[in-house]
């Protein structure tokens, strides 16, 4: 298939600026992957698809506030830094812009609590970057750092935690697990008392998630590389519920390259802990996904590679354009989509 066969028309007003209160009133699309029927109605109605005894997966990772901005010592030229992987003790890989002012020995400063050394210029650009905090290391970044946004956001985000699940716990990402922004507290104790099992993964999303595909065959592209963990609780949890006739439904693509990746690898869901580049495509054979929640992805991007693969393609390109045309809200503060 081509990158171009994943294109689809969005007037530039539908992608969702600022999220939505309370969560869980976003609006949701319900897709029959069987059937290709589409049905409109709330996040907060989720229940009403969901059956006693199946699995909801969720992502808990937590957002890093890592987007910094730095003066430059010697010049005060000012110089972006966005915080993508830990190398070593205050040492992090980091995407550098402009990339000609942050050369390797150049000195920056962020606060009075946080400043930092560029140590290496990495052949794609990267930078390798030692900090200096002022205490520890993470509780000085939530003070001085942004939350790394995507690019189409241009509203100033008032509130970090509203780029956050309200279950993130695991410190490492770059962007939010976005599928689950619609889910209150509230909501999840409803869920459970319902009889709905819910288990946790961790993948630490990377800022590859927002790059576009730039070969024309999709079978060329190389995806990015995530870490992911599978506890034992979680592993019980799924095999159980699967065992017992309940659906495994993962909320966000994340969450279903993580226990895809595990079925790849171990032919099962286990304790593991891992990084995958799978890449899940129309072609590709679900080893464990039954249902999946999902918000509304860029054109050609490999998101809507992967929901194309489980809803089946022409359902969802019909499924795109017919919330273009109901003006649904698009991308990381967008609605949801679930697709069983």
């Amino acid at each position: 298939m081509k990158t171009s066969d994943f294109f689809y028309d969005l007037p530039p007003e539908l992608i969702a600026q600022t999220p939505i209160e309370p969560r869980n009133t976003s609006r949701l699309l319900n897709l029959d992957k069987q059937t290709g029927e589409i049905k409109h109605t709330s996040f907060d109605n989720l229940s009403n698809f969901l059956r006693d005894g199946d699995c909801l997966v969720l992502n808990n990772t937590r957002v890093l506030p890592a987007r910094l901005f730095g003066t430059r010592e010697d010049t005060g030229a000012i110089v972006e830094f966005v915080l993508l992987k830990q190398k070593g003790v205050n040492i992090w890989e980091c995407l550098a812009g402009p990339g000609k002012k942050a050369k390797t020995g150049h000195n920056f400063k962020f606060s009075d609590e946080l400043s930092a050394t560029v140590r290496d210029v990495l052949p794609d650009g990267n930078r390798v970057v030692e900090f200096f905090p002022k205490g520890e290391f993470y509780s000085v970044l939530d003070k001085v750092g942004q939350m790394p946004l995507p690019p189409y956001i241009k509203e100033k985000l008032e509130d970090k935690e509203r780029y956050q699940t309200v279950y993130s716990k695991e410190l490492g990402s770059a962007a939010a697990p976005t599928a689950g922004l619609h889910f209150t507290s509230e909501m999840l104790e409803d869920l459970k008392a319902k009889g709905i099992k819910i288990a946790y993964v961790t993948l630490h999303v990377g800022l590859g998630t927002f790059r576009p595909v730039k070969v024309n065959n999709i079978d060329e592209h190389k995806m990015h590389s995530e870490h992911y963990i599978i506890p034992q609780e979680t592993a019980d949890i799924i095999n159980e519920a699967k065992q017992s006739g309940g659906r495994i439904i993962c909320v966000g693509t994340t969450s279903c390259r993580t226990l895809e990746s595990a079925m790849q690898k171990f032919g099962k869901i286990k304790e593991c802990t891992d990084d995958t580049n799978i890449f899940i495509y129309p072609g590709y054979k679900f080893g464990i996904m039954d249902g999946l929640i999902t918000n509304f992805h860029l054109p050609e991007s490999t998101l809507i590679m992967l929901v194309s693969a489980f809803a089946g393609y022409d359902n969802t390109m019909n499924a795109y354009k017919q919330a273009v045309l109901e003006k649904y809200r698009f991308f990381s503060f967008g609605d949801a989509m679930l697709i069983l």
